[in-house]
């Protein structure tokens, strides 16, 4: 069986499972939840959209890392949302989040960082950036990381790709940002809904986030869904996210954006 029949068979076992006949009328964040918790277990494999060659929308649903899983997550959302149960539609839907605009232009039309993932999908009206009224404080960073570390990623090599990608991280270093610092979370973490997106700020310099996953509530703590580089594979943490966050002094904060 090819890779692209074995992510067809996870995708319809993932429908029979969750997209029951009221899933449309199910809230977007708890669905998010029940979607992601479908693929705890699943393995972590970092690498997974870089393929050589020509840039190509890569679907996988046998391995992720923390942003492939977050995507899945909302394009399956939005589907089973939308009451589509086609494979083709979930593809055009993850296309649509993964790059600016939802066009596949080559490496650099990936959304390749988090803050502009978020206001490039909040355009399109998939997500909505909620830092700011969940308790966010107003945050300035120059992003300039993949093209000031062009060994840790190859594409950026090439000329035209690294000319382009110095334009889009001018861009988003004029863009507002907000981010709730990691003290300040225990205060606000009520605004948190379950679901919601949740981004680990980085102090690393150039770089915005370092991780992603989805808050769930346990016991009235956030905790996150997330796929673990650590623990190789999809879980849900046991720590509570306030204290993941207070485990490394390189974890500043979190930004928050809401599925639907």
């Amino acid at each position: 069986m090819g890779r692209r029949d074995r992510d067809i068979r996870v995708f319809r076992k993932l429908v029979d499972t969750v997209g029951g006949d009221a899933v449309s009328q199910t809230h977007p964040g708890r669905l998010a939840v029940e979607i992601g918790k479908f693929f705890i277990g699943r393995p972590y494999a970092s690498g997974t959209l870089e393929a050589p060659g020509t840039e190509r929308l890569v679907v996988n649903l046998r391995a992720f890392d923390c942003f492939t899983f977050v995507e899945n997550v909302v394009a399956l959302t939005g589907l089973l949302q939308s009451g589509n149960r086609s494979f083709l539609r979930f593809r055009k839907l993850l296309q649509r989040i993964r790059y600016r605009g939802g066009r596949l232009r080559g490496y650099p039309s990936r959304l390749h960082y988090f803050s502009e993932w978020v206001s490039d999908n909040a355009g399109k009206g998939l997500i909505r950036d909620v830092t700011a009224e969940t308790g966010g404080r107003p945050y300035k960073k120059t992003i300039n990381f993949m093209t000031e570390n062009p060994g840790l990623c190859p594409a950026i090599k090439k000329k035209d790709h690294l000319r382009r990608m110095r334009t889009v991280e001018k861009a988003i270093s004029k863009n507002p940002l907000f981010i709730i610092p990691k003290e300040r979370l225990r205060r606000v973490e009520g605004r948190i809904r379950e679901g919601d997106v949740i981004a680990v700020a980085t102090d690393r310099k150039g770089l915005d986030v370092q991780h992603v996953g989805l808050a769930v509530t346990v016991r009235g703590r956030i905790h996150m869904l997330h796929a673990s580089s650590i623990q190789g594979k999809v879980v849900l943490s046991r720590e509570t996210l306030y204290r993941y966050l207070m485990g490394s002094k390189k974890r500043t904060g979190v930004m928050v954006a809401r599925v639907g």
